[in-house]
Order: structure tokens, then C-alpha cells, then sequence
């Protein structure tokens, strides 16, 4: 038998022979290539593995570092081990909380709570944790057996989770004693996890990773309190709600409370919409500020839907919404500016005809009517339908788009007249205390399924492109979220239960020899994680409409 395997390296584009049963770590050290920072982990072909993991036979393989987005998502998950442990050791009858992704860093609150002394303590632990490069082990047992294990550490919420997952088996890891579950492959040791900082911020603490630009030193904290304020309002809500976590979510459906769930979750969204309306008219009608809402926010976060839902408050608070989207002012595709890597740039705010944009906008806050241009998404052209617009003294003009907020925009209209609402889908249920669910996954998958059914686009497009797509959003859209008047979140709770049904029959069609074909096959892991249910009870104005479809407004 041949004691020799072939593997393809794609960082370099190099053959190698190597001894059958190497490691990834073996095989790297062979390899050749020169990542910019440490190897964390590698995709073999097209899927992220530990790199103790071992080849057998012929394999493409990537190494991969921070500056990758699966590499970050690695170092980003075993930083957070490394937190919990330290706070485990720190403070051991404490509970860890790791909730969202806010202001550069993931925000966590520890109950009980503790000062800035313990701050700095639980810091200097987790230094001491890195130091020492100690090893994170991987285990895979009977679900049985994971059970009991965390059921003897007082982890309710991963107990729930894997009695409704029905998987046979389940992995876990374990670092010095402690276990804990995480959705992605970790690094081997504590190590490699050296840039990182642990702050107080607001109400809880951050965890902030090693900064994009510059992965020696960890990010700056941006100030995000009003983002913030929103994911809190949700969160507060869940809890109350007895639905923080997935595994309790699961139970609640297989207990048939999931009409009901999604009935509360639509009227506590309608009265968010009711209430910034009212604020809008209470400053309309007090001294005539307000006159255009400009609503912006993320790709796939239902500022659309939105828009629509607020115009039908604003009418019964006696008001006229005439609204516009952004969209339909994207130059023609073979005009769009092209990024840094030759594609085409439509996250950015000169993929909109702004010369065109601003004649039309004028002309309307003049008072003449004016005709609206329709974008066509399938042929990348904009065309005129006929449709004709004109403001009266009781109108308010709706403008939304991922650019809304851009001062650049509406640079002529005075702020007073401006009333801004930034809308994304944030997220708030966690699978579990130390594992929240990324917002960008959340619309990812919306966009999946929407571009998939609207805009003519496979999966695997629309994976290709979204690195892009987050990139513009970092430089276009989040700069400007803070400067919003109000904040709505469009996220339901029951949302990827639903969405499960839909997104993974489209995920499974993206080929495994594509490189997109790692994070449709993280994606179809992660969405096993819920329990399905149908969308009959969802109602046709749902914000959810807009991405499955069924939605009595017209798009």
C-alpha cells in the first residue's frame, strides 16, 4: 500500500507528497507557504478543519489566518473560550454572557457584575491562559454523553439544544477542565489568540479582536450606544419572553406555541413602527420639521417593508407618505463604479445616479410633480413606467435605501427637515450563553432566498458577492448609523425557523468543488440548529414577506 498521499495547496499552487495520516499542521509546516499571520485552521476541499486534522487521500487544501474571514471566525470563537475560562477561574459561580457584536468587539455582561478591578483581573487571566499555549481538545460523543456532561456543568441552555437537535453524535471542546460547545472549528491551543483586549463598556463588557487593518493591535472601540439601546430593547424582550436561546425556542414550537409566537412578535413589531410614526407626526405637525424620513440600513435588512409598514401608520395619523427607494436611481450596471478589485461597486454611493436623485428631489420639495424611474435588477437598466409623484402641504416624503443616511445625500436639505431611521435585522436570539448568532448571517440568508426568488441569482452568486457587499457596508452605511433619529430592529425570533426551510434546499445546490461551498455547507449546519416551522400563520405584511414571499404589498 502507497505511504504517500497527494495534496494540492492553493496559497501557493503547489503539489506535495506527504506521509499518509499527516496533519494539517504537518502538512503546513512542509508546505512552503507564508501566510501573513499565524495559521489558524485550512479549508480541504472547501470545508474549514482543525489543523489536526488528518489526510488520507488526495485533497485541495487552504490555509487560512485572521485576515480570512473563516480564519477570523475561528480566532473570534476560541477567544471567546479563552474568556470564558478565564472568567470561570476569576469568578467561578459567575454566568457568562456573549450576546452580539457591537462597536468593534462582541458584548458580554457577567452576572453578577463586577467592577473594574475585576475587569482587569479577568484580562490579565486571560493573558496568562495565552501564555501558556494551552491545548483546546476536540471530543466527539454520544449526545447522551455531551448531555450529562453539561447538565454537571449547569449549562441549561446547551441541555435544551441538544435534546431537540435528535443528532446521534456531538462535538464539543475542552480547555484545562472547563467544556463548552461552539458551531466552528477552534484553534489547537491558546497560543496564537495574543492580540485582543477586555473592557467595560456601557452596562457590560466587550471582547475586542485583533483589528482588520492592522491584526497586531485589537480595534478601537467606536461608540455604538444607540445600536446598542436596540439590540437591548430585543433582548429584554426575550427573556421576559422565556426565548433567549434556540434550544428553548425549539421546545416552545414542539410544544405548538409558535402561532402565538409569531403573533406577538408581529404586533410588538407594529407598535415600534406606530411609535417612531408618532414621533414623526409630533414634529411634523409641531413646528413642520420631519418633511422627509430618510430610512436606511444594510442589503437584506427590510427597509423596504419597513417603508411601506410606516407609510400605512403615518396615514392613520392623517398624514400623506410618498415614498421613494434609492434603488431605483442605481445608474445603469455597465456605468456602476468598479472597487479596488475591478468588480462592480454597488454598495457604493456613486453606483446611484445622484445628479438625477438630487434634480428629481428638488423638484418635488418645490412642489412639481415629478416622474420616478424603476430599476430592473434582472437587466441592470432603469426604465420610466409612468410613475409620477408630486407633495402636498400634508405630505411626508419617505426615502429609503442603504444610503439614506449619508449626509452627501441630502447635503441641501436642512437638518431640521430631516427625520432619519436606521433599520437591520439585529439578531437576538443566541444558540446558546457563549455563542450568539452573527446579524450579517441573518440577512445573508434573506438574501439567499430573495435573490434567489426576485432577482434571478443562485446561492453561490450571492455568496460570491457578499465579502463585497460587507465591505461596502463598513465604508457606505455603518459610519452612518448612530446619527439615526430612531432604530428598528426587523429580526423576528421565530425568523430562521421559517427561513430554515426555504435557504437550505438553495444552499445544498452550490457545488462542493466551489469555494463558496464552505460557508453554504456552514450555513446548512447552523440552520439544523432549529426546529422548522411552517409559514402559514406568518401574515402577509410581515417583514419576512419580503424574502419568502406572500406579502400583500407590492414590491
Amino acid at each position: 500500500m502507497n505511504d504517500k498521499v497527494e495534496i494540492y495547496c492553493r496559497n501557493n499552487g503547489r503539489k506535495i507528497s506527504v506521509a499518509r495520516g499527516s496533519t494539517l499542521s504537518e502538512i503546513y509546516a512542509i508546505s512552503g507557504t507564508e501566510l501573513r499571520e499565524k495559521v489558524l485552521c485550512a479549508t480541504v476541499n472547501n470545508r474549514t478543519e482543525r489543523l489536526d486534522y488528518r489526510v488520507y487521500r488526495p485533497k485541495d487544501i487552504e490555509f487560512l489566518d485572521i485576515t480570512n474571514p473563516h480564519g477570523l471566525r475561528t480566532y473570534i470563537r476560541s477567544l471567546c473560550f479563552v474568556l470564558s475560562k478565564a472568567v470561570h477561574d476569576i469568578m467561578p459561580e459567575a454566568e457568562l454572557k456573549i450576546e452580539h457584536s457591537i462597536s468593534k468587539g462582541y458584548f458580554c455582561q457577567i452576572s453578577p457584575p463586577c467592577g473594574e478591578n475585576m475587569v482587569q483581573r479577568i484580562k490579565a487571566r486571560m493573558q496568562e491562559i495565552i501564555a501558556a499555549d494551552i491545548p483546546i481538545e476536540k471530543h466527539e460523543v454520544h449526545t447522551s454523553k455531551a448531555i450529562e456532561i453539561f447538565t454537571q456543568q449547569k449549562a441549561d441552555e446547551k441541555v435544551k439544544l441538544l435534546q431537540c437537535c435528535n443528532n446521534l453524535y456531538t462535538t464539543y471542546y475542552s480547555m484545562d477542565g472547563l467544556n463548552d460547545m461552539y458551531p466552528y472549528e477552534l484553534v489547537l491551543s491558546t497560543g496564537s489568540l495574543e492580540i485582543f483586549d477586555f473592557v467595560k463598556y456601557s452596562y457590560g463588557y466587550l471582547l475586542i479582536p485583533p483589528s482588520d487593518s492592522d491584526p497586531k493591535r485589537p480595534y478601537t472601540v467606536e461608540r455604538q450606544d444607540k445600536l446598542l439601546g436596540a439590540f437591548e430593547e430585543q433582548t429584554r424582550f426575550n427573556e421576559i419572553a422565556g426565548l433567549k436561546y434556540i434550544g428553548e425556542m425549539n421546545a416552545a414550537i414542539k410544544e405548538g406555541y409558535a402561532p402565538t409566537m409569531i403573533k406577538v412578535m408581529e404586533a410588538l413589531h407594529e407598535k415600534q413602527i406606530a411609535r417612531i410614526a408618532d414621533d414623526i407626526t409630533n414634529r411634523f405637525r409641531l413646528n413642520g420639521n420631519a418633511r422627509v424620513v430618510l430610512i436606511a440600513g444594510p442589503s437584506s435588512s427590510g427597509k423596504t417593508t419597513f417603508a411601506k409598514r410606516l407609510s400605512i401608520q403615518m396615514l392613520t395619523n392623517l398624514l400623506i407618505p410618498v415614498s421613494i427607494s434609492l434603488d431605483d436611481y442605481f445608474v445603469n450596471r455597465d456605468q456602476t463604479p468598479l472597487d479596488e478589485n475591478g468588480e462592480h461597486d454597488y454598495e457604493s454611493i456613486h453606483a446611484l445616479d445622484l445628479e438625477l436623485f438630487n434634480n428629481d428631489l428638488n423638484a418635488l420639495l418645490q412642489g412639481k410633480e415629478v416622474s420616478i424611474p424603476t430599476y430592473n435588477f434582472e437587466s441592470g437598466t432603469r426604465t420610466y413606467k409612468g410613475n409620477k409623484i408630486k407633495l402636498d402641504p400634508s405630505s411626508i416624503l419617505i426615502l429609503e435605501g442603504i444610503h439614506a443616511l449619508n449626509p452627501e445625500l441630502t447635503a441641501h436639505i436642512e437638518e431640521r427637515y430631516k427625520y432619519k431611521i436606521y433599520v437591520s435585522a439585529l439578531t437576538s436570539i443566541s444558540i446558546d450563553t457563549h455563542n450568539w448568532i452573527p446579524t450579517t448571517d441573518n440577512r445573508l440568508l434573506r438574501r439567499i432566498i430573495r435573490d434567489s426568488r426576485y432577482r434571478g441569482s443562485s446561492a453561490r452568486e450571492t455568496i460570491s458577492r457578499w465579502r463585497s457587499v460587507r465591505n461596502g457596508e463598513e465604508k457606505w452605511i455603518f459610519p452612518y448609523q448612530e446619527s439615526a433619529d430612531a432604530m428598528f430592529n426587523t429580526s423576528l425570533i421565530f425568523e430562521l425557523a421559517v427561513i430554515s426551510r426555504h435557504a437550505t434546499p438553495l444552499l445544498a445546490s452550490v457545488p462542493r468543488d466551489a469555494e463558496e461551498y464552505n460557508e453554504a455547507s456552514r450555513l446548512m449546519n447552523f440552520l439544523r440548529l432549529f426546529t422548522q416551522i411552517p409559514e402559514r400563520d406568518i401574515p402577509p405584511t410581515s417583514l419576512a414577506r419580503e424574502f419568502l414571499g406572500g406579502s400583500s404589498f407590492k414590491y
